[in-house]
C-alpha cells in the first residue's frame, strides 16, 4: 500500500489564491472604468476612432465580468 501524504509544501497554501482575486478583481474594475469612459464619449471622438454609437451602446452596456 503506497504511503500518501497530505501536507502542503508551500507555507501559505492561499497566497497564489488571493493574488489571483486580487488580479480578477482589478480587471473588473479596469473594465468598469472604461465602459464608464466610452459611454460618456461624444459623437466627435466616436467619428475620429471609427466607432458607431451603436458599437458604444453595446460595449457600454455590458456587466463588467464580461469580455
Amino acid at each position: 500500500m503506497a504511503n500518501i501524504s497530505l501536507h502542503y509544501t508551500s507555507q501559505a497554501p492561499l497566497a497564489g489564491t488571493f493574488t489571483a482575486f486580487g488580479q480578477i478583481f482589478a480587471t473588473w474594475r479596469r473594465r468598469a472604468r472604461e465602459r464608464r469612459e466610452l459611454a460618456e464619449m461624444d459623437h466627435r471622438t466616436m467619428r475620429d476612432l471609427g466607432i458607431s454609437p451603436t458599437d458604444i451602446h453595446f460595449e457600454a452596456n455590458k456587466p463588467f465580468w464580461r469580455v
